[in-house]
């Protein structure tokens, strides 16, 4: 028999087979992801961050706003396409990113003309989509994604990483409230991270995980214990 993990929590079977956790720009999803899903033994769904268009688009090229959002609409559907066929989802899978989430910088960064276009292709690739058993959508304040962003551009691996102004972090974090406050598509925890830092700690996924358990619809509100 396997030694029992001493002052660790020891999770009871989920209800969730897949889980998405969404939030803005700098609030924490990957480390997230990557810590609870090492928690759960859950196979782990990182978003492909790589775009070429990315910097056009903070430079305010024109059309380099739909190029950026086209280009990750069509990495993350085809990810997506790769998981369903490999059926990783039969297992307890953890994402760092929720598909329909791209409409969100989607409404914010396009124009009309661009936005026309870009809806009729989202329709026909979110058929394809396995979408979560549960999303779990991070919160912080701007001021707080911002100073995360910044502690993170001076890691030496993200050294070169683009942070977004301060005005567009906001009008996305907005985005982000007004987008989760009306979504019922799945059960949906809502987690305040202002007290978690860039790197949550053991106590606090564990805390979380019990939070999951308790989960059978709708939403919940949730602020972890420090």
């Amino acid at each position: 028999m396997p030694a029992a993990r001493i002052g660790r929590y020891t999770p009871r079977t989920l209800n969730f087979r897949h889980i998405s956790i969404e939030g803005p720009i700098g609030v924490g999803k990957s480390a997230l992801a990557e810590h609870l899903a090492g928690r759960l033994d859950a196979a782990l769904v990182l978003e492909e961050r790589e775009n070429p268009f990315l910097a056009d688009f903070y430079a305010e090229r024109p059309g380099a706003a739909l190029q950026s959002q086209l280009f990750y609409l069509l990495a993350r559907h085809r990810q997506q396409g790769v998981l369903r066929q490999a059926d990783l989802f039969s297992q307890l899978t953890i994402a760092d990113y929720l598909f329909d989430r791209d409409k969100i910088y989607a409404y914010l960064n396009l124009d009309d003309n661009e936005l026309f276009i870009y809806q009729r292709l989202f329709e026909l690739l979110a058929r394809d989509v396995i979408p979560p058993d549960l999303v779990i959508y991070l919160q912080a304040p701007t001021d707080l994604l911002i100073k995360r962003l910044r502690a993170k551009a001076r890691e030496p691996e993200d050294g070169d990483a683009l942070i977004p102004d301060a005005t567009y972090l906001q009008e996305l974090n907005e985005a982000y409230q007004h987008f989760f406050f009306h979504y019922t598509a799945s059960p949906l925890l809502v987690v305040e991270t202002s007290s978690v830092g860039n790197r949550p700690t053991d106590a606090i996924v564990d805390d979380l995980i019990r939070q999951i358990e308790g989960m059978t619809g709708g939403t919940r509100y949730y602020v972890p214990r420090t």
